[in-house]
């Protein structure tokens, strides 16, 4: 692989700069039945929990749930204004998500690794009643960042 440009390697440079520790980002949507349609058809997630009626109803959901790592995907939302490249991801699944339920994810980096450029965060997931449904852990590093701070 080429290195980089100089331009590029300070890119990065001043990216990784302008994110502080304790800094947050937040990113709210609703989940759409339209959503998941489209989400089990790019992954092949068939899972009956998600797309079959008959069987939805008779579990302990009664309703459809949105793919666990539909929700989580939310972080990608925000890496993509920051990009950043994620080396790692942690999530913890902690309740369900439904059709029609609007979540928040919070982002709040939590370490800067100067030596290695690297960067921690943490992502809260919380659904409009204010429950906590997804917990999540993540580092990478920024390239270029583009949100109001």
């Amino acid at each position: 692989m080429p290195d980089a440009t100089p331009e590029f390697k300070q890119q990065l440079k001043a990216a990784f700069d302008s994110i502080q520790v304790g800094q947050t980002f937040t990113f709210r949507r609703t989940f759409t039945e339209g959503d998941v349609a489209l989400f089990c058809g790019v992954t092949g997630d068939y899972n009956p929990y998600h797309i079959d009626r008959t069987f939805i109803e008779s579990s302990w959901f009664g309703r459809p749930i949105i793919p666990g790592l539909l929700t989580a995907s939310m972080i990608t939302h925000i890496g993509g204004m920051i990009g950043f490249l994620a080396t790692e991801m942690e999530f913890q699944f902690v309740a369900s998500v439904y059709i029609g339920d609007t979540i928040t994810c919070t982002v709040t980096f939590t370490e800067k690794d100067e030596a290695r450029r690297l960067m921690r965060a943490v992502a809260t997931f919380i659904n409009q009643d204010g429950t906590e449904v997804l917990l999540s852990r993540f580092s990478g590093f920024p390239a270029h960042v583009r949100l109001a701070r």
